[in-house]
């Protein structure tokens, strides 16, 4: 019942700002490396401002980083902090560890990652494999799959949870957050990923 309660609170808040989810959003990458890169960099970071630019100049720099052996001969060749400018090597740490998961699940493009998260079971040894990277959680392993193009998933963040709070909702936890966006989608017939988009820019 509560999780009902704040779908219909929140699509209020929505309603009362304009704000709709009917328009469908493509968002990620056919770049396996980038699918990488771009996971990895996003926490506690500005999207528009840091991580994307570095996600489309590592595409440029390095196209045959789409595949998970392409990336890992140019991560060895050396240079991936110079290519996405950034010096902090606990990111590039976890760059190269989701990429040993990958190669580990036998995962190479975007396709085999698509393939990997539609079956349930490999879709959980690969979430479970997954957390055992640093800073890899909940939030994360939603968002490489809304980065290979799951329309059905979200990612629950700060921006969300202001939207939340803004919207008179207090329970905060992730999967209550995840359940109601799911609800509120449902009752409109928008696909969840796409509420979720909204939400990150309606902050």
């Amino acid at each position: 019942m509560t999780i009902a309660i704040d779908a219909d609170k929140l699509l209020t808040y929505l309603d009362a700002n304009g704000v709709d989810a009917s328009t469908q959003v493509t968002r990620g990458w056919d770049h396996l490396g980038a699918v990488i890169v771009d996971a990895a960099l996003q926490r506690r970071q500005r999207y528009k401002g840091t991580v994307e630019p570095r996600v489309r100049e590592l595409i440029a720099a390095w196209p045959d980083a789409e595949t998970a052996a392409g990336f890992r001969a140019r991560i060895n060749d050396g240079g991936l902090g110079r290519v996405i400018r950034w010096k902090s090597e606990d990111r590039l740490i976890q760059i190269n560890e989701i990429l040993h998961v990958f190669e580990a699940e036998h995962i190479n493009t975007v396709s085999d990652l698509r393939a990997h998260f539609a079956s349930s079971i490999r879709r959980a040894d690969l979430r479970k494999a997954l957390r055992s990277v640093k800073h890899v959680g909940p939030k994360t392993l939603d968002y490489i799959e809304i980065l290979i193009g799951n329309h059905s998933a979200v990612a629950i963040d700060v921006r969300i949870q202001k939207v939340a709070s803004k919207a008179g909702i207090t329970n905060h936890a992730y999967s209550h957050l995840s359940d109601v966006i799911h609800a509120a989608a449902a009752k409109r017939g928008w696909r969840p990923g796409d509420l979720d988009a909204v939400l990150w820019n309606a902050e």
